[in-house]
């Protein structure tokens, strides 16, 4: 009894330990993380817009009116691709755009075998694309008017080859509150911001493939989407690939600049976290690693705390302000949300396991397409 005593009271002490350093990490990272770089100068060289669209009636309308607002960019073009959908979304996209000549609709064909549906949708993007920049936009982004113009220029005054805006997370129901929040907690208290920008390590690579702007030399050099055909995170193997070419990428805060809302419910949520996540630690051994690192960390000092430990008690209050600090920095919901960390730790573990189960019974789809 003793012995089981002394290991739990370790584990409390590692996890309220390890909670803490994380959350000063993430003080540091937020001190490096780039903001977009604005600036009232016109951008001159051709940009590349590419909106690869399947089944997104419901939501590309107001992706295509941003896409029309942009200042600041004098050459600039939009192709949609419509993915076979079968919901109108071509008719939602001439509507918006009427007679704009630069939105261009073009229709995607059969994918080849060992090409998943997005990778190929971006592959035949950027075969169309004629810019110098090529931007990568998700349908249910909405960005400001001055979005465009900023990433690009950041990415050239950065020197980078690869940068991704991160969006300002919509979230509205409990489920989202809880999930959504972890996506730029994730790397803001883990990744080594500072080093991450300069650093060809692929290990240190953070993307996101709602909004993501590339050189398209950079791009065409790491093999484009073609070397990432078959990956599920293809934002970070791109980042990777880009890396591996010699190039340089990163995110940056892109809260002010852009909004995106994933899903409007639990069902889409956790069947878009359950196609992913098995993918999301390299392996099923740094799967159940990375769980058992976060269990320790975010649900051991909590469950301490209420049996009086106040060792416990200053775990979960530096995961509370870890979450507090990057929710305000990203326009994420602060309250209750932060508090309830150990919650949304706790899904996504039980995410991570039922996506595990699905890959491993090859029973994962994503817009009824199966992802095996």
């Amino acid at each position: 009894m003793g012995l089981l005593s002394g290991a739990w009271t370790a584990l409390v002490w590692f996890g309220a330990i390890g909670a803490s350093l994380l959350t000063l990490h993430s003080f540091y990272n937020l001190s490096k993380l780039r903001r977009p770089f604005i600036s009232d100068d016109n951008l001159t060289e051709r940009v590349s817009i590419l909106i690869p669209a399947r089944n997104e009636a419901h939501n590309i309308g107001a992706c295509i009116e941003s896409l029309l607002k942009q200042t600041n960019l004098s050459d600039g073009e939009i192709i949609v691709l419509d993915d076979q959908s079968d919901d109108g979304t071509s008719d939602v996209i001439r509507e918006i755009a009427g007679s704009e000549r630069a939105v261009r609709i073009i229709t995607g064909t059969e994918r080849p075998d060992g090409w998943l549906g997005k990778t190929w949708a971006c592959h035949q993007l950027q075969e169309a694309a004629t810019g110098s920049v090529l931007v990568f936009i998700d349908a249910d982004v909405v960005l400001e008017p001055v979005a465009i113009a900023a990433t690009v220029q950041t990415l050239r005054e950065a020197k980078l080859d690869l940068v991704c805006p991160y969006p300002k997370q919509v979230a509205e129901t409990v489920g989202e509150r809880l999930v959504q929040p972890l996506l730029q907690w994730s790397w803001a208290t883990t990744l080594a911001l500072g080093i991450a920008e300069n650093s060809s390590r692929e290990s240190l690579s953070a993307a996101n493939g709602q909004f993501l702007a590339v050189d398209t030399k950079a791009y065409q050099r790491a093999g484009g989407h073609e070397a990432v055909k078959a990956a599920v995170l293809d934002d970070v193997e791109l980042l990777r690939a880009v890396k591996r070419s010699g190039g340089y990428g990163t995110v940056i805060d892109g809260t002010t600049i852009a909004t995106c809302r994933m899903y409007d419910n639990w069902s889409e949520l956790s069947a878009g976290y359950t196609k992913s996540l098995w993918t999301a630690f390299g392996s099923l051994p740094g799967s159940i690693a990375a769980m058992v690192f976060l269990a320790i960390l975010y649900l051991v000092p909590p469950i301490a705390m209420f049996t009086g430990s106040v060792v416990g008690l200053v775990g979960w209050l530096a995961a509370i302000v870890g979450r507090a600090v990057i929710a305000r920095r990203t326009q994420s919901p602060l309250f209750p949300d932060a508090i309830l960390h150990p919650f949304s730790i706790a899904l996504l573990i039980w995410l991570t396991i039922g996506s595990w189960i699905g890959h491993r019974r090859g029973t994962l789809q994503w817009k009824g397409r199966s992802l095996t």
